[in-house]
């Protein structure tokens, strides 16, 4: 990676240097208690001697080769598209959603949820990871990050502290008895809440998670979605996760909305409503400061990008307003920046099914903060849905993304050399 694309480590400049890991004593947290009830999450260790997971470890990295598919070649001469999570295996009928970044010590993490019952987001829904240390070229073996009993976990929007290092994963939790619809109506026994968890070791370890329902939410609504995909941390320190809900007579109206935290994450905040009909949102910062949503656009709208700004880190928003240069299908999309790439500017991704319907990959490219896409280059052919990116250790970008196949839904990675699309 050029000087120009180095990840600013925990702490440059202001703040003190990377906190070293915690005592860990579990690899993955448990809820004790029903969706409608006080969250009881323990951590629980693996109860298996430190020879024997090493054994078991090796074996799985032998039985779950991860898969290449040559039909559907990155835009990277030669670029795989990998099978981290194969619909079917490992225990799972279902993947979907992903979550990708890259902790401070440049260990690759692709969360998603595991779905148990096989459908939707609905039911027994744990959420999982792999993690790669070489930019991700080979991954870890599946690791089970939370799982509710009978519960659905879902959502899951994840973030880097620069100052702490610590990795923030904010997601839902909703009665896993429940299908969504009944829930955006009010129909269900309890509502969807709201977590976070973090990790102080790469994510191989996860603290208890926490129900920050409190102070994040509002009552009467009833649906509510963090992310997906990525967070950001603001300039001043700020963590923010952009995030939707239902609300309005049986769940009707959809919204955007951020929470944040500006004390690392001990305490977290709901910032002011975003766009009538907007849904799951992504965000970044301009340098002047401002903050750019690019939403979900609602049924019913028109099938372009939902946008609204914030010039105070998500207090108040403006007016929204569309963009009819990126086509929406009704889709999650993602957003990247790469720092200085741009004689010292900040270049912005953005990843999203150009169509028609949810086809199509497509990276799109601005130099100007959002406020025009010229740059277009095709990810990849044939269904695509959400994504996620981030900015590898070795200066590549890394997407990790849903899509219909074998039918039933896959979860791909794959990775490119953004200097060869450096041109407007």
């Amino acid at each position: 990676m050029s000087k120009r694309w180095k990840r600013r480590t925990p702490g440059e400049g202001t703040g003190p240097t990377v906190m070293p890991p915690r005592s860990a004593t579990g690899y993955l947290a448990v809820f004790g208690a029903p969706a409608s009830g006080p969250a009881d999450w323990s951590d629980r260790s693996l109860n298996r001697p430190a020879g024997d997971q090493l054994i078991l470890v090796f074996a799985l990295f032998l039985l779950l080769p991860t898969q290449l598919s040559a039909a559907n070649a990155g835009p990277e001469a030669g670029a795989p598209h990998q099978r981290l999570f194969h619909s079917g295996h490992d225990g799972y009928p279902r993947y979907r959603i992903p979550s990708l970044m890259v902790t401070s010590n440049g260990t690759a993490l692709a969360i998603c949820e595991g779905r148990k019952d096989g459908g939707g987001l609905q039911g027994n829904v744990d959420l999982i990871l792999r993690r790669s240390a070489d930019s991700g070229k080979t991954w870890s073996p599946i690791q089970l990050v939370a799982n509710a009993g009978d519960d659905t976990l879902g959502n899951s929007c994840s973030l880097l502290d620069l100052k702490t290092g610590f990795v923030w994963l904010a997601f839902t939790r909703s009665p896993g008895r429940f299908p969504e619809a009944q829930i955006t109506a009010g129909e269900s026994e309890g509502s969807t809440r709201v977590f976070v968890t973090h990790s102080e070791d790469d994510g191989v370890t996860w603290a208890k998670p926490r129900d920050i329902t409190a102070t994040t939410r509002r009552p009467g609504w009833t649906w509510y979605g963090t992310g997906p995909g990525n967070g950001i941390q603001l300039h001043n320190g700020r963590l923010f996760i952009p995030c939707y809900h239902k609300e309005g007579e049986r769940g009707t109206v959809t919204r955007s909305h951020a929470i944040f935290s500006d004390d690392h994450g001990k305490t977290w905040q709901l910032g002011a409503n975003a766009g009538f009909g907007n849904g799951e949102p992504q965000a970044l910062q301009r340098t002047d400061g401002t903050i750019y949503l690019s939403a979900r656009t609602a049924r019913g709208g028109p099938f372009f990008r939902s946008i609204v700004t914030s010039p105070d880190g998500g207090k108040t928003w403006s007016k929204k307003s569309y963009d009819e240069s990126l086509h929406d299908p009704y889709c999650e999309a993602s957003l990247l920046a790469i720092p200085g790439a741009n004689d010292g500017k900040p270049v912005w991704l953005y990843c999203h099914p150009a169509g028609p319907d949810r086809h199509n990959l497509t990276i799109r490219i601005s130099h100007n903060e959002g406020r025009t896409w010229p740059g277009k280059h095709l990810l990849r052919k044939g269904n695509g849905q959400y994504t996620s990116m981030a900015i590898l250790p070795d200066g590549h970008v890394g997407v990790l993304y849903d899509c219909w196949e074998e039918n039933n839904y896959q979860l791909y990675f794959t990775r490119f050399d953004f200097e060869r699309w450096r041109a407007p």
